[in-house]
Formats: C-alpha cells, sequence, structure tokens
C-alpha cells in the first residue's frame, strides 16, 4: 500500500463505517483516497465476502484509470478483483469484488434492481463535482437504503465541497485526511502582462500557452507539464503553435474525452526514459487522475460549461472563468509525486473574484433524462426524494414537457393527492418509500412513464436521441436512425483540412452522415478526425444490436435516408422555417441564425439539431433540410388551422387569411373573402388599440360627453353608493382604451374600414357603459347638463374640460339680474364663470357672481363700455333686465 495521507485517516473511516451506513470522508487532492479506500473496503467486516463495492467516477477516462491501478496495487489484471464498466465498454467477471463505474451506470443498475442484492456499498468519489448523475445516483441510493437495503453503505467523498454541510444534509459522520503530500510553488500572471491581453478567452489563451511552456520546459529542466485548457479547439490551436517549437526529446499529447483509448493511455503512461511530456488537458484532468512524471501545471483559468435555458429549451457551451475549488483540484495535479509548481495564467487580484465553486450541473443542465428516470422511480414530484439541491422547477417542468411531446411520459391527473411518506409500489422500480419526514403533498398529477419512455431509458441515450432510434426503426429507418443518433451524441467528426482554418465545418448534418458511410471526408477542403469516427461507429453499432438490427450491407440505405425527418424526431421543438438565406425562424417563434446555402439553398423547412452562440443570439451549427409533406405527415396531429384577420394600414380595411400552421411555422395561407363578423370587430379593435383612441369621431358633442361622465365619477364617488347602478364608471382615456372591446366592439359590427369606424357616432356607445341605463342618464343631465340656460333665455354649453372647475363662458350682459353663482352636480360644484365682453372676449373669471356686480363689473364697464357703446352698461346690473341685444334692439 503506498505512503498515502489518506492512511492516517483510514482508522476512523472504518471506524465510522462499521457504526454508520452513511459517510463522509473529506480528503483534498492528492490524499489517495481513489487509490486506497475501495481496497481498504474489501477487507471490512460488514462486507459479505460475495458482495460487491460500486466506485463511482465522473468520466471514463478516470474509471479506467481509478481500476488499473487498484488492480497493479493488488497484483492483478483489470477484470479479476477490480473492474470496470462504462458505455460500450467493460471489464468483470465473476471473480470482481471492486466494480469502478460511470456515475450514469448505477442510474441503470439501480433502476432495474432497487435493492441493489449483492453490492455492500456504493462510493461516490469526486462528489464535489457534483455532476447530474451523481446528484441523481445519490438521490436514489438513498431512497432504495432507506427502505428496501437499510445495511447498504453510501460512502460519499469529496476534495473541495463542503463536508459539514454534506454531512448535515444527510445525516452522517465526517471524517477528514490531511492533504498534498508535496509542497507547490504557485505564480500568477504579472498585471502589466494581463491588461495587454485580448479579452477573448481562446485569443488570451492562444498568446499565453505556448509561450508559458516553453518558458516552463526552460525553467524546469525535469519532469512533465500538465497544461488545463476549456476546449479541444483551444487544444488544437495551442497544439499547432508547439508543434515546432519544442525540443525533439518532448513529446506532445492532447488529452481529452473523445480520444480513443489507446491515445488517452499514452498521455497518462509515464514519459520514456530521456524524454520529456507536455500534456494539453481539458478539465477531464482535474480529478481522479495521477499522471505519473508531472512536476508543472499550466492553468488556462478557463472551463466549458453547457447551460440550459428552460424559456428556450436551448443548451449551449459557454467558456467560463475556472473556480477556485476546480483550480486548486488543477494546483494539486504538480505536487501528487514530488515537489511542483503551477502557473496560473491570471493575475492574483483576479483570483479572488473567482467563484468559490462550479454551480451544480443540475442548476444549469437540461433535466430530460433525469425526468424520465424519476418517472421510471416512480417519483413524481422531484423533492419526494432527497436531493442536496432540489432540481429547478422551470428546468423541471420544461423537460417533463418535452418528454410528454415525445410520447415518453403520459400525465396522469390525482384529484386525491398521495402525500410523500405513502409507499408506492412500481412494477418497473420495485417498492419505494418517499422521504417520510416530509409532509407536503406530492404532485396533483402523476408522471408514468409510457412504453416508449420504457425503450428510451433502456438505450442509455438523451431522451431526444433515443426517441430518434425508437422511431426512426419503426419508420425502417432503423440503421440510419442510430448512426444519426451516434453522430448527434459525440463530437463533430468533420473539420476543415487546413490547421490554420479554425471556422466550423459546413452545419449541413447530410455531410456526417456521408463521412459515417463512405469513411473519407465528403467535400475538397475537409478533413475526417478518424478517432471520431471510429467511436460513432462503435456507438451505432452498439445501437443497432441493441435493437436487433444488421448492418447495412450497403451505404446506400444511410446516405439515402430522410436525415431532415430524422432529426425532427429528436428535436421537433426546433423544426425551423427559412426567413431569410441566414435566418431562420423556429417553430417557438425564436429566431437563429444559419447560413442556409450551406446547408440547402432552395429548401424551406428545416430541422436543427445542434445551436451554439448565446440564448439571445443562437446560431444553427448542425441542421438538415427536409420536405414539407415529410413535416405535415410526421406533426400532423399539431398541424392547427385558424383564421388570420387584421387591419392593413395600406389598404385601410380589414382583410382575413386562412392559415395552416406548426407552431410558428407557416404552411400555407389563402385569402378569407368574407371573414367572420367576429373577427373583423377584433381586428379593428386591435388596429385602434395600436394607433390610439384619438383616431375615433370625438366631435365635440363626443368629447362633452366623456368630460361630463368623468366630472360625474370625480363628484359622486363608488363609496357614496351602494347600488351598482348607482355608480359612475371611470371614462378618462387610458381606462376607455383598456376597455375599448367592452364599450366599442358592440357598435362595430358591419364595419370594416378606419372610415367607418370614424364616421360612427361615439355619444350613444358611451351612455351605454352606464350600468343604470335610462336613470342614469336622467341624473346626469340634471347634475351635468350640456348646457344651462342663462336668464337671457339663451342656453349655454357648459365645458367639463376641467372636471373640478366647469366653465360657463357667456356674455356678461346675458346674466343681468343674477346675483348667484349658478353650480352643478346638485349644488355642489360652482361654475366658472367666463365672463365675456360684447364681441366674445373674456373680460373677467369668477365663481362669485354677487360680488363682480359689486365691484368688478364697473372697472370692466369702465373699460369696455367707450368700445362697445350699442349695448347696455347699467348703473344697477342686479336689476337690470338680462339680454343677448343692443341697445337699439331693446328700444333704448
Amino acid at each position: 500500500m503506498p505512503d498515502l495521507p489518506i492512511i492516517a485517516a483510514l482508522p476512523a473511516l472504518r471506524a465510522a463505517l462499521a457504526a454508520h451506513s452513511r459517510v463522509v470522508l473529506e480528503a483534498p487532492p492528492g490524499a489517495g483516497k481513489t487509490t486506497v479506500v475501495p481496497l481498504e473496503l474489501l477487507a471490512a467486516t460488514w462486507r459479505n465476502p460475495a458482495d460487491k463495492i460500486l466506485v463511482l467516477e465522473p468520466r471514463q477516462l478516470a474509471v479506467r484509470g481509478a481500476a488499473a491501478r487498484l488492480a497493479q496495487l493488488l497484483g492483478e489484471p483489470v477484470g479479476r478483483t477490480i473492474g470496470y464498466r462504462v458505455r460500450l465498454d467493460s471489464k468483470v467477471s465473476r471473480e470482481t469484488r471492486v466494480e469502478v463505474i460511470t456515475e450514469g451506470i448505477l442510474t441503470r443498475m439501480i433502476q432495474d434492481d432497487p435493492a441493489l442484492e449483492g453490492v455492500a456499498a456504493v462510493v461516490f468519489d469526486e462528489f464535489h463535482e457534483r455532476s447530474l448523475n451523481a446528484d441523481l445516483g445519490l438521490a436514489l441510493a438513498l431512497d432504495a437504503q432507506a427502505v428496501l437495503r437499510p445495511e447498504l453503505r453510501i460512502l460519499i467523498m469529496s476534495a473541495t465541497l463542503e463536508a459539514q454541510r454534506l454531512g448535515q444534509w444527510l445525516p452522517a459522520p465526517v471524517v477528514s485526511s490531511a492533504g498534498f503530500l508535496f509542497p507547490i510553488d504557485t505564480h500568477y500572471l504579472d498585471p502589466r502582462r494581463a491588461s495587454a491581453l485580448p479579452n477573448k478567452p481562446n485569443e488570451r489563451l492562444a498568446e499565453l500557452v505556448p509561450a508559458q511552456v516553453r518558458a516552463a520546459l526552460s525553467t524546469h529542466p525535469e519532469g512533465d507539464i500538465l497544461v488545463f485548457l476549456p476546449g479541444v479547439g483551444d487544444l488544437q490551436r495551442s497544439a499547432r503553435k508547439l508543434t515546432d517549437a519544442l525540443a525533439d526529446h518532448v513529446d506532445l499529447h492532447l488529452l481529452h474525452g473523445e480520444l480513443p483509448l489507446e491515445t488517452q493511455d499514452a498521455a497518462l503512461r509515464p514519459a520514456r526514459a530521456g524524454r520529456r511530456k507536455v500534456i494539453l488537458a481539458t478539465s477531464i484532468a482535474e480529478t481522479s487522475l495521477t499522471i505519473e512524471g508531472v512536476r508543472v501545471v499550466i492553468d488556462g483559468g478557463f472551463a466549458r460549461v453547457p447551460r440550459f435555458v428552460p424559456r428556450t429549451g436551448f443548451t449551449t457551451l459557454e467558456t467560463v472563468p475556472v473556480a477556485r475549488a476546480a483550480a486548486d483540484q488543477r494546483r494539486g495535479r504538480a505536487g501528487r509525486l514530488g515537489p511542483g509548481t503551477c502557473y496560473r495564467l491570471w493575475t492574483e487580484a483576479e483570483h479572488h473574484n473567482l467563484p468559490a465553486h462550479r454551480p451544480p450541473e443540475i442548476h444549469t443542465a437540461d433535466l430530460s433524462s433525469l425526468v424520465l428516470e424519476l418517472a421510471l422511480w416512480g417519483a413524481a414530484d422531484p423533492t419526494s426524494l432527497r436531493w442536496l439541491d432540489v432540481p429547478p422547477t422551470a428546468a423541471f417542468s420544461q423537460a417533463r414537457d418535452l418528454l410528454v411531446r415525445l410520447g415518453a411520459l403520459e400525465i396522469i391527473k390525482n384529484e386525491e393527492l398521495k402525500f410523500k411518506n405513502e409507499v408506492v409500489s412500481n412494477g418497473s422500480s420495485g417498492i419505494k418509500a418517499h422521504n417520510p419526514s416530509a409532509e407536503q403533498p406530492i404532485f396533483n398529477s402523476a408522471l408514468k412513464p409510457t412504453a416508449h419512455g420504457r425503450k428510451l431509458a433502456a438505450l442509455g441515450l438523451p431522451p431526444r436521441l433515443g426517441h430518434l432510434v425508437v422511431r426512426g426503426q419503426e419508420l425502417g429507418h432503423g440503421s440510419a436512425a442510430a448512426a444519426l443518433a451516434a453522430l448527434l451524441a459525440e463530437r463533430d467528426l468533420l473539420r476543415w483540412a487546413s490547421p490554420t482554418d479554425t471556422r466550423p465545418a459546413p452545419p449541413d448534418l447530410r455531410l456526417r452522415l456521408e463521412a459515417y458511410a463512405n469513411g473519407r471526408a465528403p467535400l475538397p477542403g475537409l478533413a475526417l478526425h478518424h478517432a471520431t469516427l471510429q467511436r460513432v461507429r462503435d456507438v451505432a453499432r452498439n445501437l443497432m444490436n441493441r435493437l436487433g438490427l444488421r448492418e447495412p450491407s450497403s451505404n446506400q440505405a444511410i446516405m439515402q435516408s430522410p436525415v431532415g425527418l430524422l432529426t425532427a424526431l429528436a428535436y421537433p421543438d426546433r423544426l425551423a422555417q427559412r426567413e431569410t438565406h441566414d435566418r431562420l425562424r423556429l417553430v417557438t417563434g425564436q429566431r437563429v441564425s444559419l447560413n442556409t446555402t450551406e446547408v440547402d439553398p432552395q429548401a424551406t423547412f428545416f430541422a436543427v439539431a445542434h445551436l451554439a452562440g448565446t440564448s439571445s443570439a443562437p446560431r444553427a451549427t448542425l441542421a438538415a433540410p427536409l420536405e414539407q409533406d415529410e413535416l405535415e405527415t410526421a406533426f400532423a396531429d399539431q398541424i392547427t388551422i385558424t383564421d388570420e384577420v387584421r387591419y392593413d394600414p395600406t389598404a385601410q380595411r380589414v382583410t382575413g387569411r386562412r392559415m395552416r400552421r406548426l407552431g410558428a411555422l407557416l404552411l400555407a395561407e389563402t385569402v378569407i373573402g368574407q371573414p367572420e363578423p367576429a373577427l373583423v370587430v377584433r381586428a379593428l379593435l386591435s388596429y385602434l388599440q395600436e394607433v390610439g383612441i384619438s383616431k375615433l369621431n370625438w366631435t365635440p358633442a363626443a368629447r362633452q360627453l366623456q368630460q361630463r361622465l368623468e366630472f360625474m365619477r370625480q363628484h359622486f364617488p363608488a363609496s357614496e353608493s351602494t347600488l351598482e347602478e348607482e355608480r359612475w364608471p371611470a371614462f378618462d382615456e387610458e381606462t376607455l382604451a383598456h376597455e375599448l372591446a367592452e364599450w366599442l366592439g358592440p357598435h362595430l359590427t358591419g364595419l370594416k374600414t378606419l372610415s367607418d369606424v370614424q364616421r360612427l357616432d361615439l355619444t350613444e356607445p358611451l351612455l351605454a357603459r352606464l350600468p343604470g341605463g335610462w336613470n342614469q342618464r336622467q341624473t346626469l343631465d340634471r347634475f351635468a347638463p350640456a348646457a344651462l340656460e342663462v336668464p337671457s333665455g339663451s342656453h349655454i354649453t357648459l365645458d367639463y374640460s376641467d372636471g373640478a372647475a366647469p366653465v360657463l363662458a357667456v356674455k356678461l350682459q346675458e346674466l343681468f339680474g343674477l346675483t348667484e353663482t349658478p353650480t352643478v352636480a346638485g349644488g355642489r360644484v360652482p361654475l366658472l364663470l367666463h365672463l365675456l365682453s360684447p364681441g366674445g372676449r373674456p373680460a373677467q373669471v369668477t365663481r362669485d357672481l354677487r360680488s363682480f356686480w359689486e365691484r368688478g363689473y364697473f372697472e370692466v364697464r369702465k373699460d369696455l363700455k367707450g368700445r362697445y357703446p350699442r349695448h347696455p352698461w347699467p348703473d344697477k346690473p342686479m336689476e337690470h333686465i338680462p339680454t343677448r341685444l343692443t341697445k337699439k334692439r331693446l328700444g333704448q
């Protein structure tokens, strides 16, 4: 057994596992937990000698590496006591007692056997990475342990997660181990150099990494160098710059998950005597691996992470700054076997601003696989299981809706809500229990997996691709569907042949299927990634075997398959219609960019498989054309026929079209000669709400009526009346615009143009809003009359534009003999008198008529009598006869 820091923690770990079924082991990078702990569990007294220990690792590379190291320590080949199982590959036997697996394998095992018979312990290694599969596997394992296997041990090993929080949540004892064996000298980027660098991560790293590698090789004459970069493209760019710049005794290796096993193993093996290695790696090398000979780590400081946006249903890869916890993991690679050095390509000030941890994948991922697994488990409500972080509601709902759309789930309404502490019997998953400590009810609907959904889950593919394979087989294109699903599940196998050409390959998905079938690049200037091709073929072959299909003897069947239709089966929410040569409209209504001339310049409809860019500006990177008849046949049940009637400002009338649509995609349209009257009214109202009610026929009488009605509401508020029919609704412009359909709509029947509407008298529509009918109209005329009879006998129109002070504008001679100011609103509101000269110009404004006659009148008379000598200007206006006539016509 190697002399590692974890050795000192083993007595406490043994005691904890002997007394508890759940334990947390906190061990920093380099402590040796992956190498030592599984072998220690083999000797545990609580383990039946025939039972297995399952050790979960986050990546296939880590699985094979951990199994090889454990087997080496036992002096055995992999496949005897120590075995492993990953997708498409396994080495196990009847003798295997420690099985190292990827996290997704546990989900399949526990779904097939909820009691995990023959398993003594499940070890979650590197749990701090918080992958979606690890969170799901732990939730299912805890549920199974609670009901079926209380003796099952669950050990969670973590390097950087807050172990105390995890221990309190389980609950479980926490055992801690010491950290690195060897010191690590850490260097940061000079701030002055950092300020001169490009902002884009790929440009920044392309400038920094090659120079730092050369400097490290010169500064450190011994040991290998491990470089962390965010993505495969960054690895390839740096490799091109380093290929001719390295000394003859330095070997350059790339390390990422898409490489063949032999290429990955070559990167992990110690360098030969007299030689050195430079390993350019993605985050695959952060944990669970000890790469012998590495003494120097160069950390680019970025990671590629998927971001799922429930609102759009898109998952895109983003390059983001690395978290501090991940940076510590990377740094630890340099101190595994001796003193080391870490070069961080960011400043020390920037380091303090990095996030402490990367967010759990459950917060950022597409949850469709998780939702399907929960339905198979019998958990309609995700909160019925135990989660360190509960799946987000929006992403969970979006995934559920997608699975229903794919036919993988059906929603069964349940009026009698069952509670989480009820034990549920599920035919596929065995007996399971919800969290007995919870008291909240589960969702008011059950998510029941269909037979189709069970087939999808058994394939081990994301639900979309599983649906493509199963439905494709039913349509008679099983081999092509398996090949297409494999292509979409793996890294792109096409690239430009020129090493300096970093553009993405053309987006036409048919080119990939052609390359798959023929084994060569489909166009001049393109190159084929042969390792990826081999992996795609392996995946496709495995799918065909599981479906009982034979590999086609001729490639023509695959090349002539309806690629667009098959792609649409997997991505029904990404059916698209051309808007311009470089823009598509998705069935959801969102726009995405695509240079359609690179796919099919004649096609109208497309199926989009992969998207890049941002959620606000997505870009289609893989797509295929499909015929309209294919689309209409496959999605016939989703096609709708609606009449679209709208006001056309150019034609200045209401026009109608009958639309056949699939979501936001327009399949066909015809002109409607006589649209439904109700739709015509709706179109007119919609246009009026758009342009504003000022376009209506607001004659002086209509405008005054609106103002009189609003005056009544202001002075007779609803609080003064207990009867609905006596209340005065609001007649302000905002309310009238908001309620346009209610008060104007009934009067638009039969009208088709704005001119028709503008000839409509508004008085009756306005009065019709009054809840009290005729009686309230009478009250309106009594308390807010349109005109007032003055002493001269004239009927003067009142101005209610200011509801607080209605105006009576009248020649002052017509009010002779009137001593009190006229009022409205039953005497509540005195009128504001605009007393006019004989020429109709304002002479005085007052609300106190008596005071005016007594004082103000004589000043006005002095000013105006000489200008209007033919009109009466008596000395006693309060006693004079009112008149609208001159003195001559009065006979004076």
